[in-house]
Order: C-alpha cells, then structure tokens, then sequence
C-alpha cells in the first residue's frame, strides 16, 4: 500500500488524487479543491488536529511535536525550511507511543 507523500497516511484507490505530476500520491486531506496540494502550514495544522482528536488526551503541545517529526521524516518535507516544521520533535519513544495508540 502506498502512502501520502506529504502526511503519511496509507492511501487506497479511492483517496488517490492530486495534480497530473503527483496523481495517486497524495491523500484528500492534503490536497485543495483543485488538486493542488496545500501549504505545508495547512497539513501541519492538520496533522496537529488529527493527533489531538485521534488519541485521547493528547496536549496541543505534543502533537505539534509528533506531527513535526512526522512531516520531517518524509522526503516531501525532509528538505524544506518552512517554519511550522522548525522546533522541538517528538522523541522516539513519543511518536512510536502515539502511533501505537492509532493502531486499533
């Protein structure tokens, strides 16, 4: 199964929209109305929203770090400067405790 190349998420046929250059690489939580991928201001935000409400209990504050270690480890993002993904990460042991708990 292929993944969102911009938040991670596992992708199945029917989410797999996106620009003709990015076609079937990008989730629909990723993309704008007309295909076009958003800021990476947006997806972090996203991805901080998807954390809190996802796992229970889980402070604004760590899931900006989980997020942030998430968005940097993908190859979309490995590289860029942009300023919602400069700060303190999740530990190891943070992020793979948080994913445990997606896991159901």
């Amino acid at each position: 199964m292929k993944n969102c190349i911009s938040c991670g998420m596992p992708l199945t046929n029917k989410e797999e929209i996106g620009s003709e250059i990015e076609k079937g690489s990008l989730c629909i939580h990723c993309v704008d109305e007309s295909g076009s991928i958003k800021s990476c201001q947006e997806i972090f935000d996203g991805g901080v929203e998807f954390f809190m409400s996802a796992i229970s209990n889980t402070e604004k504050y760590l899931a900006k770090k989980i997020t942030r270690k998430n968005m940097n480890m993908l190859s979309y993002w490995k590289d860029s400067n942009e300023e919602c993904l400069q700060g303190e990460e999740a530990t190891d042991e943070e992020f793979q405790d948080a994913l445990s708990k997606l896991k159901m």
